[in-house]
């Protein structure tokens, strides 16, 4: 506990130290002035979650207590998985997108949401009764542990950092605007905080910081919206006008085509968002801290209804910065584009509706959403090493609570600081974009590997690991390939692979390669995997079992 409260003086002095560094050093042109209604509000949401963090360190005794948290009910997991879900990406990116590209930025509202009917139908449940700390205890039920855990966690990590990208970029840029720091400081801050979170709060603290934060973000984001309606007497037809009427590219904003240039494209891309949502591991986690599959089936309700509300205000939120942001001189800098970068439109439109208080409002709940998201990733990726490589793959299921535990914390310090090299690296990109190659990879290589070993009796062990990777490695290949990796990043002057997603060919690859490297399999080893179908269906569809496997 000594630790948890030196872990705490040590960020609100960090913080505290920071504000008054930014405060005096603001004489160069580039950066905001330092806006401290937004710094006080900022400062006291980051108090009161190191004091949730403190409450949460008092229960997390245990690898189960770290990984799952206990003892929450549907509807707050519902709350949990949106607010985990409703990430910096949402926020920040999908109006930026629409800010940017108008009409087309809906394609991640709709992708984003169409995944969950999936969730509901086909995966709830059956996650709940099947596994007890990742989605690897899933997709391992009836296949040799190793192979598959070794799979799992490799595509754990790196939909993990692939996510970490977009929410370090935002929060990066949210704290450069607010405190007049330079990016890479903003960034640096963004990771202390979140691994102080993870080491010592765990499941717990990181599900109530994201209720808190969920809440806060439906309210301010209703706000918004139905404060930008207001402008036009809640026409949206007149919203549209005048947004076509200021824009750029003028009437094309309420076509397609601006964003995504043709149809392969945009079904590759439809088809990332859509089913990387059914295999987000920090996503499918939250399944693991109800008491049964009905609380699950709950949860998924809830969180559908929220973010199927949130997304529709997403919309007008960034039609609403087209208008009243970007014809604001005192939003744009001295090259006419929006201070900050398009991905604060969303900021810079809380200030225009509801002046300094509202944007402090606004600028503390994006900060604790990408807070809680960067947590919530980054317990995924512990949990992937420690419980499904240490504890599972090297140790063969002999490693204790303790030793689990103390690797789950080194592996968060890692990642801490992997997610703090690469947000500083993709500074510049759009992270609603980032976030999409992250669902291209979970799209790619989760996704099946739940699908088939839940639902095909023929899927063996050989067939799920070997094509897990090569789902895995060829949606990773096609987007260091891609416009955004190979020329925005690495400087190249023509992308390889022409296309925006890569989800289209990997996902396809992923299935086939789990069909043919299964119907292929004469091991031995195979028909032990085809044996245990029918137990693991009787348990996915009953929950027999279940109860005692997750220890609620």
């Amino acid at each position: 506990m000594k630790a948890v409260v030196a872990g705490v003086a040590a960020v609100l002095v960090l913080i505290t130290s920071i504000a008054h560094a930014a405060g005096g050093d603001l004489g160069q042109a580039a950066r905001q002035p330092t806006n401290w209604t937004a710094i006080a509000m900022f400062t006291s949401f980051v108090i009161a979650t190191l004091f949730i963090t403190k409450w949460a360190a008092k229960k997390t005794k245990s690898a189960a207590a770290f990984y799952t948290g206990g003892g929450i009910t549907g509807f707050q997991n519902g709350l949990a998985i949106a607010g985990d879900y409703m990430s910096a990406a949402s926020f920040l990116g999908i109006s930026a997108a629409v800010f940017s590209n108008g009409y087309d930025g809906l394609i991640y509202s709709i992708g984003f949401l169409v995944g969950w009917p999936i969730i509901t139908f086909l995966m709830a449940e059956r996650l709940r009764n099947l596994g007890r700390f990742t989605f690897a205890d899933v997709a391992a039920y009836r296949f040799k542990q190793g192979p598959i855990r070794a799979f799992a966690a490799s595509g754990t990590l790196i939909v993990v950092a692939f996510y970490l990208i977009a929410q370090m970029v935002g929060a990066g840029q949210l704290i450069k605007l607010l405190f007049g720091l330079d990016y890479w400081i903003a960034v640096v801050i963004v990771g202390g905080l979140m691994m102080v979170y993870v080491l010592f709060g765990g499941m717990t603290a990181t599900t109530w910081v994201q209720i808190i934060k969920a809440v806060l973000l439906l309210a301010g984001a209703s706000f918004m919206a139905f404060s930008v309606l207001a402008h036009y007497q809640f026409s949206p037809e007149a919203l549209f006008a005048k947004a076509i009427e200021v824009h750029e590219k003028k009437d094309s904003i309420m076509s397609p085509g601006t964003f995504i240039k043709d149809p392969i494209s945009a079904i590759s891309f439809g088809m990332a968002l859509m089913f990387g949502t059914a295999g987000l591991p920090h996503v499918l986690m939250r399944f693991f801290t109800v008491p049964n599959a009905k609380e699950a089936r709950k949860s998924v309700f809830w969180a559908t209804t929220w973010i199927g509300y949130f997304y529709i205000l997403t919309f007008v939120i960034g039609f609403g910065a087209i208008v009243l942001v970007g014809t604001n001189s005192s939003f744009l800098g001295a090259d006419g584009k929006l201070v900050g970068g398009v991905n604060m439109a969303a900021v810079h439109l809380s200030s225009a509706v509801g002046g300094n208080v509202f944007l402090g409002f606004i600028s503390a709940v994006a900060f604790a959403t990408i807070l809680a998201v960067v947590a919530g990733l980054t317990l995924a990726g512990a949990s992937a090493v420690s419980h499904d490589l240490y504890g599972t793959v090297f140790m063969k299921g002999q490693a204790s609570s303790r030793d689990e535990l103390r690797i789950s914390r080194i592996t968060t310090v890692v990642l801490g600081f992997v997610a703090v090299i690469l947000g500083i690296v993709f500074e510049k990109q759009n992270i609603a974009f980032m976030v999409s190659l992250a669902f291209a990879v979970a799209a790619s290589a989760n996704f099946p590997v739940l699908f088939m070993s839940v639902l095909w009796k023929g899927c063996t062990t050989r067939g799920a690991t070997l094509g897990g990777f090569l789902g895995l490695f060829s949606a990773v290949a096609l987007t260091v390939l891609s416009q955004a990796v190979w020329v925005d990043v690495l400087g190249f002057k023509a992308a390889i692979f022409p296309y925006t997603s890569p989800a289209l060919f990997s996902i396809t690859l992923g299935f086939f390669g789990i069909w043919l490297f299964s119907i292929t399999d004469a091991s031995s080893r195979a028909r032990i995997d085809k044996a245990g179908y029918e137990a693991q269906e009787v348990r996915s569809e009953t929950g027999i079992g279940a109860v005692d496997a997750v220890g609620h």
